[in-house]
């Protein structure tokens, strides 16, 4: 029976039917449970060009479990596409306007009992998480799983590194990254992408051994088709997502992130799932975990060799978090219909090259460490498990810039010297607007070696170096960092969790009294909207109440 329709009074169900007869549908599919199919796929953004086919197979699993599947769609960008121009700025908003999309049309259709939701990428599978707390129907969500690259990352990045010294041309740039980029799927590297996929296997939201199943396999469409027969059983069990993403499932979805050295944008976007379960997940949790959480996997940026992909025939997730356990809430519940400890008594042991046991990590602590000090007071957020070792403990003089295009103008030109710390603000949540990935800055700064980066922006998970992000408050909000000026000394210790600034308090002073308020000057409605409706990033950059 269809639970959600029959709250309609009778002739506007008799109408809403009529409606989706014009569609196509059987009348006496109508009386069935409702499932939404809510898709992203489009023609734009690999990991969300093959869902049409993934979609397919939820709806015939829905079907054959009793069901009537109905689909939609709403938007995904491409980060790799949008990284280093005026696009970023509308990527990190696009979650809020995913997750407001699907609230649209679920709540004004008022007709869906359940749904599966298909997503692949950065913001995209956030967005449809934090749609399903708010919903807070029996919901599923199925992920388009990692492309299996054919070179190693180190030969792409070389490509990359060859291209912008002028050794390649953009047409062989292009035919050597179709080879690390080969076909539809999330992109290989331990990205936001594949971090918020299998971070979703971690929080009990995605079949158990799904997360890493190669994008164009068997078994992804398996998981696919599996997926629809789920969300019939959690429909006929009355298990919802806030029953499924309890205060034990972050505690797990967060010592995941740390035990593989995931992207540092889990800071963003757990909180901000959180928030729509009406929990509150923060800057200090994250660190808290990450230093009991051992890091036990070493895939790209973490690695020169292995990525996502060779994540699968070591067993996945399920053995990831059965070398985790010390540190886990077992009892959490999943999508399974079971406790994660349940899920985790078969799985294999860890392989020792590219998972290890807890007992012999890569690293003792976790990818992730929370600075906090004179320059960040609310915290900032380096992914330690990249910085290497001899730059953990780092000093130098400032060089300031109001933007990224102002960086990477410098870098281009020279400008920027061995020893110095990059300062770049007004990219926060409300400076963007938008709060831009500073992925091109780091990629520019290699050949530097001996450089820090710090911004109230935020990078991307193939970010490396040392690079600290997320700084709250924001230069906009004027915080500290709107004060800095280039030749300050700046000091950064990673293993003291310190990230401070030297400068004296009358000097503050004079300076606090001469900032100029921050000024929007930003030509898009949707922006304008955005910026000044976001949170700090400390509370994951969600939209103020």
């Amino acid at each position: 029976m269809n639970q959600a329709m029959d709250k309609m009074p009778v002739y506007q169900r008799a109408i809403a039917k009529a409606h989706l007869g014009s569609c196509g549908a059987k009348y006496r599919d109508l009386g069935k449970p409702i499932i939404a199919v809510v898709n992203t796929w489009n023609e734009i953004v690999p990991g969300h060009c093959h869902l049409r086919d993934l979609a397919d197979e939820a709806k015939r699993g829905i079907a054959l479990a009793g069901g009537h599947a109905l689909e939609f769609n709403t938007i995904a960008i491409c980060d790799g596409i949008a990284q280093g121009h005026r696009g970023m700025r509308y990527v990190l908003p696009s979650r809020e306007l995913i997750a407001d999309s699907i609230e649209a049309m679920i709540c004004g259709h008022g007709i869906f009992d359940g749904m599966v939701l298909l997503g692949s990428c950065d913001k995209i599978v956030p967005g449809l998480l934090m749609a399903a707390a708010r919903m807070n129907i029996p919901s599923i969500v199925v992920t388009g799983g990692p492309m299996v690259n054919e070179i190693k990352p180190w030969q792409s990045k070389q490509a990359r590194q060859s291209f912008l010294q002028g050794g390649i041309s953009e047409e062989e740039l292009f035919d050597i990254t179709l080879k690390y980029y080969p076909s539809a799927g999330v992109c290989p590297f331990l990205g936001t992408a594949n971090t918020m996929c299998l971070v979703t296997e971690a929080l009990g939201m995605s079949l158990s051994g799904s997360a890493a199943v190669p994008a164009l396999s068997a078994e992804r469409k398996a998981v696919a088709y599996n997926s629809g027969q789920a969300v019939m059983r959690l429909l006929k069990q009355t298990i919802r997502p806030r029953d499924i993403m309890t205060p034990k499932a972050f505690h797990n979805a967060i010592a995941l992130v740390a035990g593989i050295g995931g992207s540092l944008n889990s800071i963003l976007h757990l909180p901000a799932i959180a928030h729509e379960c009406g929990l509150k997940v923060a800057y200090e949790d994250f660190d808290r975990i990450s230093r009991v959480t051992p890091l036990i996997v070493r895939v790209s940026p973490n690695s020169t060799d292995y990525t996502v992909a060779d994540l699968y025939p070591a067993g996945g997730i399920p053995v990831i978090m059965k070398e985790l356990q010390p540190v886990l809430q077992p009892e959490a519940l999943t999508v399974d219909g079971v406790e994660v400890a349940q899920l985790l008594t078969d799985a294999p042991a860890a392989d020792g090259r590219i998972i290890r046991c807890f007992d012999e990590p890569f690293a003792a602590e976790g990818g992730i460490a929370v600075l906090s000090g004179n320059l960040a007071p609310e915290g900032a957020v380096v992914k330690s498990s990249a910085v290497p070792p001899e730059l953990w403990c780092f000093s130098g003089p400032a060089r300031v810039f109001e933007s990224e295009e102002a960086c990477t103008s410098a870098l281009e030109d020279g400008l920027v010297q061995p020893g110095e710390v990059i300062i770049i603000r007004n990219e926060g949540p409300v400076g963007g607007p938008g709060m831009r990935e500073m992925h091109r800055i780091t990629e520019l700064i290699v050949k530097l070696n001996n450089v820090a980066v710090i911004t109230d922006g935020r990078f991307s998970g193939a970010s490396a170096g040392l690079s600290v992000g997320y700084l709250s408050p924001e230069a906009a909000a004027g915080g500290p960092i709107a004060l800095v000026e280039t030749g300050d000394q700046i000091m950064i210790d990673i293993a003291k969790r310190s990230l401070h600034w030297e400068i004296s308090e009358a000097e503050l002073k004079s300076r606090r009294a001469e900032l100029q308020k921050h000024q929007m000057n930003e030509p898009s409605a949707f922006l304008r909207l955005y910026g000044q409706s976001a949170a700090p990033a400390a509370d994951g950059a969600v939209r103020r109440s």
